[in-house]
């Protein structure tokens, strides 16, 4: 049975993008929108309270749980992929961190043919969407709808791990996202008054009331129908129910880095030979359609503390879980923190013009992150985690079949590109120094993971490839640009579709030197005025 259903604008996706879109482009009371997401309300306390993000690392109420293809130049190890499925998106589920890149990334764009990408074009939004508690200059926002705060040192360790940063020779930045990106500092996080900032509380709760905005959950999406080369309608699956909701101006897809492209290819939008291979009609060829996946990488340094000061402690104490959970209550703990607390944005090398390399400082220690979940060490451990923020490597998303519930193929090809591998073994170096320095002397007892004995070159190869993993940053599969392999033109346009747009992290040209939901947010912002322009 199907019904019609007919809007202004339809947005698939609620995540870090869509979202955004949504409530901008229904602000003005002109235009009807639906927003489709394929997941539930984002009413869990495990969503609301910060630190409950590890336990939604594998939830499959509220999680994609994707997974890549065995990665060859991981031993063929899988990548395991947390994705939001949820009102949200990923900014429901993710660790908070609020970096918005460096300003020579946006610049870069500009560069590639992505006219009005510059940072001094994007910084608008950036402004238009923060709300910063602390930091009132023209880098910031402080009256947007998306809540940025610190987070205090929340005990002696964290307080000497930042010393150590400085004693390493690393220059304090109290301001990531302001002047400057390089140095070392505490971390700002979306966070609001001990409660995640996602984009459902930040741009949804406050539209929602809205005649004209209709916010449709639990709604999985089959195909963008297209009517010569136009697009229509979104066909949705709903309880069973097949629905075909048309739309009199716009589609926008904010499914993010894999079911964007993902959506496309399932439309007849993508390679014409893989679609061809799955038995698809090719509504429009566009062979960049799910090319140019680049995604972060990361390893970690896992330090066995001699203070019982970490999560680790926490989570393996049923007596300090019910103290922490009595602290929040009362509006204090670590419960309303995220684990990770300290950042640094260093250049691995002289040459380069802006930082490679992000070394986290966490209080705790993972033994594991798989689709088991997040499993710590049982004993007090903190890490030093250097992630290499400007890869070389690129990948793909594919469908599988011509069926939407079909996950979609994911190959990343991490550390297919040398540099990359030599990039992380710097990060390992850099991490490790700032472990010897003497504020932190009295806090380790030893170094767990790769352990005293991995020092030569090819051993910390041998430990990368066994232990690095995504950082969890996809981007860049529908490429924004002017050049053949581009899937949306500077304005977000699909190529060869009238009336479709993509707005979420794909649309990335090429990845951003940091964090990517402040990135993605703003993309939504961008977007949606871009589409209200349009439509004048």
């Amino acid at each position: 049975m199907s019904h019609l259903k007919t809007f202004d604008f339809i947005v698939v996706g609620a995540g870090s993008g869509g979202a955004v879109v949504a409530a901008r482009l229904s602000e003005s009371g002109k235009y009807s929108v639906i927003l489709l997401e394929a997941g539930p309300e984002d009413k869990s306390p495990l969503i609301k309270i910060p630190l409950g993000h590890p336990l939604l690392y594998n939830n499959a109420k509220y999680n994609w749980n994707l997974e890549s293809e065995p990665e060859p130049e991981l031993n063929n190890r899988t990548s395991f992929q947390p994705r939001g499925r949820v009102l949200g998106g990923t900014s429901s589920i993710n660790g908070m961190i609020y970096v918005r890149g460096n300003r020579l990334d946006y610049d870069d764009w500009r560069q590639m043919g992505c006219t009005g990408w510059s940072y001094e074009d994007v910084l608008p939004y950036f402004r238009k969407a923060e709300s910063n508690m602390r930091i009132n200059d023209r880098f910031h926002g402080n009256d947007g709808p998306l809540t940025v705060s610190d987070q205090s040192p929340p005990n002696a360790l964290v307080a000497a791990a930042f010393q150590a940063y400085g004693q390493s020779g690393i220059p304090h930045n109290p301001d990531f996202n302001g002047a400057e990106q390089d140095g070392y500092g505490l971390y700002q996080f979306a966070i609001n008054n001990g409660r995640r900032a996602n984009t459902s509380a930040a741009y949804l709760r406050p539209a929602r009331s809205r005649k004209n905005l209709v916010v449709q959950t639990n709604s999985n999406v089959r195909r963008i129908v297209l009517e010569g080369h136009r697009a229509v309608a979104v066909e949705v699956v709903r309880d069973g129910v097949v629905e075909t909701i048309f739309a009199r101006r716009e589609i926008v897809v904010s499914g993010g880095a894999f079911h964007s492209p993902h959506i496309l290819q399932l439309s007849g939008i993508g390679p014409g030979d893989l679609l061809r291979r799955h038995g698809m009609a090719v509504e429009v060829h566009l062979p960049g359609v799910g090319e140019n996946l680049q995604d972060h990488f990361w390893t970690s340094i896992i330090y066995r503390s001699s203070k019982a000061m970490t999560l680790n402690d926490i989570a393996n104490s049923y007596p300090r879980r019910g103290v922490a959970a009595l602290q929040y209550l009362f509006g204090k703990g670590p419960m309303r923190g995220t684990g990770m607390h300290i950042g640094g944005f260093v250049r691995s090398h002289e040459r380069l013009d802006r930082p490679d390399l992000q070394i986290h400082m966490g209080t705790w220690g993972a033994k594991s992150r798989t689709a088991a979940g997040v499993v710590p060490h049982p004993f007090s451990a903190f890490s030093l985690s250097p992630v290499h923020l400007a890869p070389q490597s690129r990948g793909s998303v594919r469908i599988r079949s011509a069926n939407h519930l079909d996950k979609p193929e994911i190959r990343f090809n991490f550390l297919k590109h040398e540099e990359d591998m030599e990039t992380l073994k710097r990060g390992i170096k850099l991490s490790r120094n700032i472990a010897r320095q003497a504020a932190l002397k009295e806090f380790i007892v030893e170094e767990v993971l790769p352990g005293p004995n991995v020092n030569t070159e090819a051993e910390m190869e041998a430990d990368i490839r066994n232990r690095g993993m995504s950082n969890l940053h996809p981007t860049s599969s529908c490429k924004m640009g002017v050049d053949s392999a581009a899937v949306v033109d500077p304005r977000l346009r699909v190529a060869g579709v009238d009336g479709l747009r993509v707005a979420d992290a794909s649309i990335m040209p090429r990845i951003i030197v940091g964090n990517t939901n402040a990135p993605t947010i703003m993309i939504g912002e961008k977007a949606a005025a871009m589409i209200l322009e349009d439509a004048l």
